[in-house]
C-alpha cells in the first residue's frame, strides 16, 4: 500500500518530470539545451547563499536565491559574448565552472562554520534528493508547473515560430529577443524546482532527455510537446519509485537513467524515426531499387526479340550489369517468388508478362531521365539520383512533351501494348 509519504514524493516528481518534457522541448528545438546546464550549475551558490542569509533551510527561499544566481549565470554569458571574442560554448563553460566552483565552496564554508542542525543534507542539491520532500514542496512544483503549461498555451504560436525560425520572426516585426527571454525564464524556473529532487548536475538531463525520446516519435510540434510531457511523468513516477526501493541510491542519477532508458529505446525502436525502422525502411528501399534495376536489365535484353519472349541467358544479364553471381542468385530467387520471371533452365531464365511489363514501366522511366539530362546537362546535379523516380511527377509538362518527342524519335520507346501504365509517364 503507498504512504502518504510516497504519495508526496510520486506527485512531485511526476509533475517535475511533465514540466521539464514540456520546456525542455522548446530548449532542444531553440538549441539551448547546454544553456539549461549552465543555468542549473549556476544556481548552486544561490541556494548557499539563501542559507546562510537565513540561517536556516527554508525551500522558498533558497528556491529564490537559485533563480537569482542561475539568471546571473545566463546574463554573464550574455555579456562575455558580447563583450569579448569568445564564442557561445566557451562562455558557457566558463560560467558553469565558476559558479559552480563557487557553490562547492560555499556549502563546505557552511559545513565548517555553521553549527545549526538544519545545515543537513543541503549538499543534496547536488544530486538531488527526493525522501524529505513535502506537500508544500509539492505545491510549488505543481503551481510552477500550471503557469508554465498556460504561458505555453498562450504564447504557443510564438514560441513555435521563434523555435524554428528566430531570424524570420525578428524579419516579421515579432518581439523575437522578448519571446526567447520568456522562454529562457520558464527554462529557469522549471530547473529551480526541480533542484530539490534532482540536483544541480543532472536537472538538465531531465530537461533534455524527454524531448529528446519524444522527437523520434512524432515530427508535429504539437505531439512532440505531449509525448515528452509524458515521457517526463513516467521518468518521474518510475524513477522515484526504483529511488524508494532501493537504498543508498539518490534519486537524481535514478531519474536520469530511467529517461536515458526511455530514450534508447525510442532512438532504437520507434516506428518511423528509430534505428530500427530506419534500417528497416533502407534495406527495403534497397530491395526495390535492386528490383528495379534487374528488371529494367531484363527488359533491356529481350527487347529486340518482342513480341516473343527469348530465354536469358544469365552470363549476359551479369555481363550487362556487372553484379556478382551471387548477388544475381538472390535477385532471380526474389524475382522468381513474385512470379516476374521463369527459369528455363539453370543457366537461362525468362521474364514473365508481369515481370516484362514492370521491366518496361522501369526502362522507360530511366530512359526519359537520361533523354532529359543530355538535352539539360546543366540539371545533372538535381536529378541525377532520381532515376528511380517517374520523372512525370517531378518535371514540368512541356518539358515531358520535349522529352517525350526525342525518346519517340530515337525509336527507343517501349512496345505499345507493354505500357498500359507506363503511358502515364509521357503526360
Amino acid at each position: 500500500m503507498i504512504t502518504y509519504n510516497t504519495l508526496i514524493v510520486l506527485l512531485g516528481t511526476s509533475l517535475l518530470g511533465a514540466n521539464c518534457g514540456l520546456v525542455g522541448s522548446f530548449a532542444l528545438l531553440r538549441r539551448r539545451a547546454l544553456i539549461g546546464d549552465t543555468l542549473a550549475h549556476a544556481t548552486l551558490p544561490g541556494l548557499c547563499l539563501a542559507f546562510l542569509l537565513l540561517g536556516y533551510r527554508s525551500l522558498p527561499a533558497m528556491l529564490v536565491g537559485a533563480f537569482v544566481t542561475g539568471v546571473m549565470g545566463i546574463v554573464t554569458v550574455a555579456l562575455l559574448r558580447h563583450w569579448t571574442r569568445i564564442k557561445e560554448d566557451a562562455c558557457l563553460g566558463i560560467v558553469l565552472s565558476v559558479f559552480f566552483g563557487w557553490g562547492i565552496v560555499l556549502i563546505k564554508l557552511i559545513q565548517n562554520e555553521t553549527t545549526s542542525g538544519s545545515k543537513a543534507g543541503l549538499d543534496s542539491y547536488i544530486f538531488g534528493k527526493t525522501a524529505g520532500m513535502i506537500a508544500q514542496d509539492v505545491m510549488i512544483i505543481g503551481g510552477v508547473s500550471l503557469f508554465c503549461l498556460l504561458v505555453v498555451m498562450l504564447l504557443f504560436k510564438e514560441f513555435k515560430l521563434v523555435a524554428f525560425d528566430a531570424s524570420f520572426a525578428r524579419a516579421q516585426g515579432w518581439p523575437a529577443v522578448l519571446l526567447d527571454l520568456a522562454l529562457m525564464g520558464l527554462v529557469a524556473l522549471t530547473v529551480v524546482i526541480g533542484l530539490p529532487a534532482v540536483g544541480v548536475v543532472l536537472i538538465a538531463a531531465l530537461l533534455i532527455m524527454p524531448g529528446a525520446a519524444a522527437r523520434f516519435w512524432t515530427e508535429r510540434l504539437e505531439s512532440m510537446l505531449l509525448v515528452s510531457a509524458f515521457v517526463g511523468f513516467v521518468v518521474g513516477l518510475v524513477g522515484t519509485s526504483i529511488s524508494a526501493r532501493v537504498d543508498n541510491a539518490p534519486a537524481g542519477p535514478v531519474l536520469v537513467l530511467v529517461g536515458s532508458s526511455i530514450f534508447m529505446l525510442s532512438m532504437f525502436f520507434a516506428p518511423r524515426r528509430g534505428l530500427v525502422a530506419r534500417l528497416v525502411a533502407d534495406r527495403r528501399s534497397r530491395l526495390r531499387l535492386e528490383n528495379r534495376r534487374f528488371l529494367e536489365v531484363l527488359f533491356d535484353l529481350m527487347e529486340p526479340a518482342l513480341p516473343e519472349r527469348q530465354p536469358i541467358a544469365l552470363a549476359d544479364v551479369l555481363d550487362h550489369r556487372g553484379w556478382s553471381s551471387r548477388d544475381l542468385g538472390r535477385l532471380v530467387d526474389r524475382a522468381e517468388k513474385h512470379g516476374w520471371v521463369d527459369r528455363v533452365d539453370r543457366e537461362k531464365l525468362r521474364a514473365t508478362e508481369k515481370g516484362l511489363r514492370k521491366g518496361a514501366r522501369y526502362a522507360l522511366s530511366h530512359r526519359l531521365w537520361l533523354t532529359f539530362l543530355d538535352e539539360h546537362p546543366d540539371q545533372i546535379a538535381a536529378y541525377a539520383n532520381l532515376s528511380s523516380t517517374d520523372p512525370a511527377e517531378l518535371l514540368p509538362a512541356d518539358l515531358m512533351e520535349s522529352v517525350r518527342g526525342k525518346l519517340l524519335a530515337s525509336g527507343r520507346w517501349p512496345s505499345a501494348d507493354l505500357l498500359e501504365t507506363s503511358e502515364e509517364l509521357s503526360r
